[in-house]
């Protein structure tokens, strides 16, 4: 008994237990303890509002405390239940952000299956070949081409959900505005080793005319060897914006401008798919309120047709102006045709004053003139200035049509057209708008006279299709302003009469008999 009471005695001059937390501790490490324990006991709450970098640091810290109070001699103790313990819980997960508030409307809207594509009949309607290639999830190498907003990324789209469907096809879609070569063949370099596994990539290169002549020949080879089925969407005309060998790799699939009708079935099945609002016929007769909820905006149907008229054909414009108004209409709010056309103006005019459509108006507007359709002629004047085109070049080519299809009929018409143009450098738009409706209309009302340029073609074409050396100038055309000229024979037997009456010929040798202004001239 006496031993054991020595040892404990012992025992109790080396260990000391804390006053906090009731622990047994060494002497010389107690007060230490003591201290630490003291403060992790007192945290204020508003502590635990502290970063997460904070807490790992606080964590740590405490390790490496324990680590040098608590030497491996020393008793195995169970940890304080404290407060501090809740910096060692995970920190909650951020809640997951609502996408569906911050995807415009335009992109919730896209069809998911090639049934759900509105418009474009002639290009993947029932019964083309092009429908039953990708009913049968055969995707050919092909450009996309029309105008904006006409469903060509609509179309990528529903190539990628089919790919998605599929165990052995992946789809991959950049952008040319934003990617590079680099990013092509990081592209292909995957393509290959998915290709080792029988999984063929579909790459869509939206905007691809971005890319230059160079840039376009890395598809080439990846396209011809089947390493990656290429689809390009371009805004601009292929044959000018790509390479002719990349075209011959690929189909052009022309997609044309939507219709009212398709972009009204647009409106009203993007409505439908997000529960946006409900559709009347006419929001002030209650009899089409009824069962409406509180909580849902009510739209009329003509307002709908009124945005399908007013978007140029392109369904993006469309859906951002109802998106628009939505936003901006509060439930039960009734949006009505008057109150979305004092809140949203006609945006745009399908124009672009480097691309296609800059030379489909202004040719547009010369054949009115060549024809005498005077309405039509001052419409694609005016559509052509709607859209921003530079006034000058429309009073160039005004000028162009006074010579080239009025001619001699109407001399004084090209004297006016060329009035026009001085005027229009002179005054510059707006002012100058009415010079140039007042000159389209009275050239496409002038009579008209191709008979000189039709002469210039015959000549042109005569020129060009002669064989050997052109014929010399004949002698007594040429001028004689030296002696030695004169001597030659230049100017010789030369006179100032008319030609029934002078005597001499005035076309090259063996050419005299040649007359332009005749269809049979001769050459």
């Amino acid at each position: 008994m006496s031993s054991n009471k020595a040892i404990k005695e012992e025992f109790s001059k080396d260990f000391i237990p804390c006053p906090v937390c009731n622990k047994s501790f060494e002497a010389h490490v107690i007060e230490q303890h003591v201290n630490k324990c003291l403060f992790l006991n007192t945290i204020p709450e508003s502590t635990s509002k502290r970063t997460s970098s904070q807490m790992d640091d606080k964590v740590s810290q405490e390790k490496r405390v324990k680590t040098e109070v608590c030497p491996a001699s020393s008793p195995k103790v169970d940890k304080p239940q404290s407060s501090h313990a809740a910096f060692n819980s995970p920190p909650p997960k951020p809640k997951a952000k609502d996408t569906k508030a911050t995807t415009p409307l335009a992109e919730r809207a896209r069809p998911q299956h090639i049934d759900d594509i509105i418009g474009q009949i002639k290009s993947f309607g029932p019964g083309t070949m092009l429908r039953s290639m990708l009913e049968q999830k055969k995707i050919p190498n092909m450009i996309l081409w029309g105008p904006p907003g006409c469903g060509k990324t609509s179309l990528a789209n529903v190539i990628a959900s089919m790919c998605k469907e599929s165990t052995n096809m992946r789809f991959v879609k950049l952008s040319a505005t934003m990617a590079g070569i680099n990013d092509v063949k990081e592209v292909v370099k995957v393509a290959k080793n998915e290709a080792q596994f029988k999984r063929q990539t579909v790459l869509f290169m939206d905007e691809i005319h971005r890319f230059n002549k160079l840039q376009q020949d890395t598809f080439l080879h990846h396209v011809e060897n089947g390493t990656i089925t290429l689809i390009g969407a371009t805004t601009e005309n292929p044959s000018f914006s790509l390479n002719n060998a990349l075209l011959s790799r690929c189909r052009v699939v022309i997609m044309e401008q939507l219709t009212t009708e398709d972009i009204l079935k647009i409106l009203e099945k993007a409505i439908e798919k997000n529960d946006l609002a409900v559709i009347v016929n006419n929001v002030g007769d209650e009899n089409n309120l009824k069962g409406v909820k509180e909580k849902k905006c009510v739209i009329e149907r003509a307002s709908l047709r009124w945005l399908g008229e007013v978007c140029g054909g392109d369904a993006r414009v469309a859906l951002g102006a109802l998106e628009l108004a939505l936003h901006a209409a509060r439930p039960p709010a009734r949006i009505s045709l008057q109150q979305l056309q004092d809140g949203i103006k006609r945006s745009h005019t399908l124009y672009d004053r480097k691309g296609e459509e800059h030379y489909n108006i202004v040719s547009a507007m010369h054949k009115s003139i060549r024809a005498g359709a005077d309405s039509a002629a001052l419409y694609w004047t005016a559509r052509a200035l709607a859209g921003g085109e530079d006034p000058l070049y429309v009073a160039r080519r005004l000028v162009r049509a006074a010579a080239e299809d009025i001619g001699l009929a109407d001399s004084y018409a090209l004297v006016e057209a060329v009035a026009c143009l001085q005027g229009c450098q002179q005054i510059g738009m707006p002012e100058c708008d009415v010079l140039l409706a007042q000159c389209a209309v009275r050239l496409a009302r002038a009579p008209k006279s191709r008979e000189v340029y039709k002469a210039m073609q015959r000549c042109k074409k005569f020129i060009s299709e002669t064989k050997g050396p052109l014929p010399s100038v004949p002698l007594h055309l040429r001028n004689a302003p030296t002696k030695l000229m004169r001597d030659i024979g230049y100017a010789k037997g030369y006179n100032l009469q008319h030609k029934d009456e002078s005597g001499l010929t005035y076309m090259p040798e063996n050419l005299e008999d040649v007359n332009f202004f005749e269809d049979d001239y001769g050459g």
